[in-house]
């Protein structure tokens, strides 16, 4: 992070304030606050409108759901992967999670290397899982355009050897969307796509490469038919030594980006400045805005599940 600025205790976390603005997007009196603990690797927070947010937990294969009481139970296992033969400490469980215009959950499942739909009778059916014949590498996050198109980043975290795993079918890690059940290949130069955001007016589609050789957004201007014309770097952050790489992201209803990476969750704004970094006490790997206002982030960070309070409401998948 930049040299100059202002680092300030919050609760169980900092905030490094680089920018004026950055008091207008997190006040100095709110605490970051701890809610639960002792998870293997926290993930995909999505927040439902009946009042909890849903995480997945990759390591243990299980999706996780935390009420407002303070109670966090199991409410999927398995939650990425069937089978029985993942070695320990393997990501193959859920990932990315999101909400479509029905109300239903879908699940990046990282070792089944698919994106599935929980219906509302419980069932399971599997959204894509393919790409012209041959299996995905392991659907990492996704995101719904308001037309109903879901774009999603496809590493290959879920298998075993990543780029050099025997099962890996696909010769590249790409961004692909799903429209009117059709899979169409958007962008395959990235070595390790991640997360996923729209700008809010959907103008803009950001993309961050979560390669510790080259740590860094991308934004690409979305064409009027939904395909991508040519990205630009938003921001590299590949000399920065703190833990954490690009990962998770979402935007808040003024387009301002709230983006993990090293050291905490890197606030820029929509010209791409900077303006501050929300460091809970372990390596933030993704957040999402919850609440009936919109106003609170949650914060999925390795073994903990974190909030802090936010002056703007927040894009939320629903």
């Amino acid at each position: 992070m930049t040299a100059s600025g202002e680092t300030t205790k919050q609760g169980v976390g900092f905030v490094w304030r680089g920018d004026p603005a950055m008091d207008q997007i997190v006040s100095r009196d709110v605490q970051i606050e701890k809610l639960g603990g002792g998870f293997t690797f926290t993930e995909g927070p999505v927040w439902f409108k009946e009042g909890y947010l849903l995480f997945s937990d990759i390591v243990d294969n299980v999706i996780r759901k935390w009420t407002p009481d303070g109670k966090v139970v199991e409410f999927r296992r398995p939650s990425g992967y069937d089978g029985t033969d993942a070695p320990a400490g393997a990501f193959i469980g859920s990932n990315g999670l999101t909400i479509d215009k029905e109300g239903r959950l879908l699940i990046c499942e990282h070792g089944n290397r698919r994106i599935t739909r929980l219906e509302k009778d419980g069932k399971l059916t599997v959204v894509v899982d393919k790409y012209n014949g041959k299996r995905l590498n392991s659907p990492n996050d996704q995101v719904f355009k308001s037309d109903g198109t879901l774009y999603f980043s496809d590493p290959p975290y879920g298998l075993t050897g990543q780029d050099k795993d025997p099962k890996k079918e696909l010769p590249f890690n790409g961004l692909f969307r799903l429209k009117n059940g059709k899979v169409d290949l958007l962008y395959k130069e990235l070595t390790r796509p991640n997360g996923l955001a729209f700008s809010p007016d959907e103008k803009f589609l950001y993309v961050c490469n979560s390669d510790p050789a080259r740590k860094i957004w991308m934004r690409f201007p979305v064409k009027p038919d939904g395909t991508l014309g040519t990205g630009k770097v938003f921001y590299d952050v590949t000399g920065q030594k703190e833990d954490g790489l690009p990962d998770g992201m979402k935007i808040d209803s003024k387009g301002y980006l709230y983006c993990t990476g090293p050291g905490g969750i890197w606030v820029f704004s929509p010209e791409g400045k900077h303006l501050g970094t929300i460091q809970p006490p372990e390596t933030a790997a993704n957040c999402a805005f919850g609440d009936e206002d919109g106003r609170t982030l949650y914060i999925t960070a390795r073994t903990g599940l974190y909030r802090v309070k936010v002056n703007t409401p927040g894009i939320r998948a629903q």
